[in-house]
C-alpha cells in the first residue's frame, strides 16, 4: 500500500516534531487544516502511526538506565519462521525493540534495565533458556550519541579543546 504525497508529508512533518497543532501542520504542509486532521485520523485508524513519543537524554535526567542490544541466534519454526519466537520476546516488559536482522545472528533485541547485572539476568534466565534460542550476545550500550535523528550533546559543539604542547 504506497500513501499518497500528502499523507507522506505529514510524517515527515510529525516524525521531526508530533507536537505541532494541525494548524500548523496545515502550514507547513500547504494543505487546510481540516484535510490533516482528517488525513491523520485516517493514519491513526491504520496504525500507520502508532504512537506519539518524547526522545529523553536519561543521563542529561540523572536517570540511572542500561541498555543492551542482544544478538539472538535462534531456530525458525517450520510454519512460521522466526514469528513466534520474536513475538514471545517482544512480550517481555524490558525489551524495548525486537528486529529480524541479516548476518551471523536472526534476531536484534533492544532490553532496558536499571543496572547490568539486571540486564544480564534478563538474558541469562529469560532468553537463553527459550527452546528456539541457540546462542546470544549482548553488547551493553555505553553512551548515545544520537537517536532517533536527535543528536545528544549539540549545546557543546562550540566548546574549544584546550591545547597544550
Amino acid at each position: 500500500m504506497k500513501i499518497e504525497d500528502k499523507h507522506s508529508e505529514i510524517l515527515k512533518i510529525l516524525e521531526e516534531n508530533a507536537r505541532l497543532s494541525d494548524r500548523e501542520i496545515a502550514t507547513l504542509a500547504g494543505l487546510k487544516e481540516s484535510e490533516v486532521k482528517s488525513i491523520i485520523e485516517e493514519l491513526e485508524t491504520k496504525g500507520i502511526i502508532r504512537k506519539y513519543k518524547a526522545i529523553i537524554d536519561y543521563e542529561k535526567a540523572g536517570i540511572e538506565a542500561v541498555q543492551a542490544l542482544i544478538d539472538i541466534k535462534v531456530i525458525p519454526e517450520r510454519s512460521t519462521g522466526y514469528d513466534n519466537i520474536a513475538e514471545r520476546i517482544s512480550k517481555f516488559p524490558e525489551v524495548k525493540s525486537v528486529r529480524l536482522v541479516s548476518g551471523e545472528y536472526d534476531l536484534s533485541v533492544l532490553v532496558a534495565g536499571k543496572t547490568m547485572r539486571e540486564v544480564a539476568y534478563f538474558v541469562a534466565e529469560k532468553i537463553a533458556p527459550l527452546e528456539q534460542v541457540r546462542n546470544t550476545v549482548t553488547h551493553f550500550l555505553l553512551k548515545t550519541y544520537k537517536e532517533n535523528g536527535e543528536v545528544y550533546g549539540e549545546e557543546e559543539e562550540g566548546r574549544r579543546l584546550r591545547v597544550t604542547l
